[in-house]
């Protein structure tokens, strides 16, 4: 263990991403607290990414416990690292330790990253819930957190689209738009589906 704090402290990013990339690859109990403290404070895109995929090949249940505070700490980057790393893990009876206050927090990248991490974890059953939280950010931020938002109610399917036609008709302009916009790029994802499935269906048949 502290050999691989040593490593994540070197200055050198090749560094720190090689011993990411073996504690992922030789797990161990010890590595878990390791990995989130430098989660915290990771200044690099593709260590922070290595590290939640280290954490995702550890024991799940104690990575997912041990993330639970994070979700709560002060600092915006441990909140949206545990995010990402719970979407990692791809567990959907962890949704629930993605509230509403991560949902609306404050800081746009948190956000974010709980609306990404929502929309990939999601039960079916609490889509129309979380899709109400999601169209009420409609609008905000600038435009790379707002086609963000587009794509993650895409990915959630057919519950968003009375929501937006609703939202398509506010007398915000910002967020009549972007409603507008989800609504005719989630047309053409499906469109886009419908002639892949139907390209797989003649590929079989011949």
């Amino acid at each position: 263990m502290a050999i691989l704090e040593e490593l994540l402290k070197s200055p050198d990013q090749s560094v720190r991403l090689k011993a990411a990339l073996a504690a992922g690859t030789y797990p161990n109990l010890d590595h878990i607290e390791v990995l989130i403290r430098q989660c915290a404070s990771e200044t690099d895109f593709f260590v922070r990414d290595t590290l939640s995929w280290a954490l995702m090949r550890q024991d799940r249940p104690t990575v997912v416990q041990r993330l639970i505070p994070e979700l709560k700490s002060v600092n915006p980057q441990s909140r949206s690292q545990a995010l990402h790393t719970l979407s990692k893990i791809g567990d959907k009876e962890n949704y629930s330790l993605i509230t509403a206050e991560l949902l609306l927090d404050a800081d746009d990248f948190v956000a974010s990253t709980a609306w990404r991490s929502a929309s990939v974890l999601v039960p079916d059953a609490d889509k129309p819930a979380l899709v109400e939280i999601l169209i009420s950010q409609l609008g905000r931020g600038d435009s790379d957190t707002q086609f963000g938002l587009t794509r993650f109610l895409c990915a959630i399917g057919q519950p968003i689209v009375a929501p937006l036609m609703h939202a398509a008709q506010s007398a915000e302009e910002t967020v009549r738009t972007q409603a507008e916009f989800t609504l005719i790029r989630y047309q053409e994802l499906r469109l886009e589906e419908s002639k892949k499935s139907s390209s797989r269906g003649e590929s079989f048949n011949t």
